[in-house]
């Protein structure tokens, strides 16, 4: 888990970077309604954040398998107005949420790693992987963003 930290880390540090070097303008752009801008997907990686982090401490203490419940990213984007807040503030929110979610997993054990997520397919897994999958996700979305 420490590699994943440090991965989580330095995703962390690009994106601050990013959003500390272009304009409100830029991270507001739309190249069409149906894409979100810059600063929604964001957004939306804050509404991953505060998903997860609940996901990944509510497992420690509810009954296994844990099971994952879907959120509605969309609308969660519309209903924020991501893209009239202010950068700054959204990459503060961004890099707490994200500080609290590398702080959790840095001291999570083998045992607590290996406890059971059902995954609203119905397959299941573990805390590991949600952990592994929430990183790649962020880098997924971080990419877009930058790029």
């Amino acid at each position: 888990m420490k590699e994943i930290a440090v991965k989580l880390t330095d995703l962390l540090k690009k994106g601050t970077r990013f959003v500390a070097n272009n304009t409100e303008e830029d991270l507001r752009f739309k190249a069409s309604t149906d894409i979100w801008s810059k600063k929604e997907t964001l957004g939306h990686l804050i509404d991953s954040g505060i998903y997860n982090l609940q996901r990944f401490s509510e497992i420690q203490f509810e009954n296994k398998p844990y099971k994952i419940r879907k959120y509605s990213q969309n609308e969660l984007v519309k209903i924020n107005r991501y893209n009239d807040a202010d950068s700054m503030e959204l990459l503060s929110f961004w890099l707490s949420i994200n500080e609290r979610i590398t702080q959790l997993i840095k001291v999570l054990d083998t045992d607590t790693l290996s406890y059971q997520i059902e995954l609203d397919n119905g397959e299941l897994s573990d805390l590991n992987f949600l952990i592994k999958d929430y990183v790649d996700h962020l880098e997924y979305h971080l990419k877009q963003i930058i790029n």
